[in-house]
């Protein structure tokens, strides 16, 4: 099987703003995209392939006709559905405060699975926060009554960002992405998000965008973070290309990649690869790319190469 070329799902909320259209140059008829989902088997926004063999099947079908195990490789028959959904997020206004659960609260409550996820801050404004975890321990009984006494804000941590920091949200961290910030997210497969507080803001139908307070107090580790807002591994200068580990856990592995000149990568019997360009423009093998596009590079394909002056995000699992 070729390497896939992906066309991005787009969503419109509340917060987004302009950059995914005016900086990345993405096409759609929405005002605002504030999030374009760019590797999705999920039923909420399931990509389609952008030309080829397949061109206008969704990325599930092709992998289920053409069997999991070789497709998206052995690692995947670890999980009941496809594992990962990774979206550029653009944050113009504040998004709410929010909280997803863990595996086995999400398995018994909502029929998915939980969601941890990692934000790589693409560009952030000089006055750019987001909300990451407690400025200290408290209990679930105080943490409702900041809610109920709209106090939340004050206990809550509160980190200014830049460019190249790197968020490991641990299903259970209550946190917020901040306005002016354009972010990188690789998550688990889920879009079960319970809102905590949202500034009193309405939706498209006037009326307060609900909250989940007795499910985000359930699910919630009221404590600060345990993690660097720092890449797992320190970049490392390899002449033609810079090379950065930016997480490895058991549920992704994730690097970014500075390319001056070419890279050479592969995929082997245990998993896909996943290619984002976030910046310039190259080729894939012999596929031209530009900043935004997004590749399926399929489990067993063996080496392929990367050229031009570009920097992409490469995820499998």
């Amino acid at each position: 099987m070729d390497i896939l070329k992906l066309k991005p799902v787009f969503k419109d909320y509340i917060w987004g703003g302009e950059r995914l259209k005016n900086d990345f140059g993405f096409e759609s008829d929405l005002e605002k995209i504030a999030e374009g989902w760019m590797l999705s088997c999920h039923k909420d926004g399931k990509n389609l392939i952008d030309g080829g063999e397949y061109d206008g099947e969704s990325l599930d079908k092709v992998i289920d006709e053409n069997t999991k195990e070789k497709i998206a490789g052995k690692r995947s028959l670890d999980f009941p559905y496809f594992p990962v959904l990774i979206k550029l997020i653009d944050a113009k206004d504040n998004l709410s405060i929010q909280v997803h659960p863990d595996n086995e609260y999400a398995k018994r409550v909502e029929n998915e699975f939980g969601k941890t996820e990692i934000w790589y801050v693409l560009d952030a404004a000089d006055d750019a926060e987001l909300v990451y975890g407690f400025k200290e321990k408290i209990t679930s009984e105080e943490f409702r009554k900041a809610i109920e006494e709209n106090t939340l804000t004050d206990v809550l941590n509160s980190v200014k960002v830049k460019k190249g920091d790197l968020f490991f949200i641990e299903a259970g961290t209550v946190h917020a992405i901040g306005k002016g910030t354009l972010i990188a997210e690789i998550q688990q497969n889920s879009n079960s998000t319970y809102r905590v507080y949202d500034y009193g803001r309405v939706g498209a139908d006037g009326k307060p965008r609900e909250l989940h307070i007795d499910k985000a107090v359930d699910v919630s580790k009221t404590e600060p973070p345990k993690y660097d807002i720092k890449p797992m591994g320190e970049t490392k200068d390899c002449g033609k290309y810079k090379s950065t580990l930016l997480t490895k856990c058991d549920l992704f592995t994730v690097n970014h990649y500075e390319v001056a000149e070419n890279i050479t990568l592969d995929t082997d019997e245990n998993s896909f690869n996943h290619v984002l360009v976030v910046d310039g423009k190259g080729q894939i093998n012999d596929t031209q790319f530009k900043k935004g596009d997004s590749f399926f590079v399929p489990a067993n394909f063996g080496k392929y190469e990367i050229s031009g002056c570009c920097e992409i995000i490469v995820t499998n699992i």
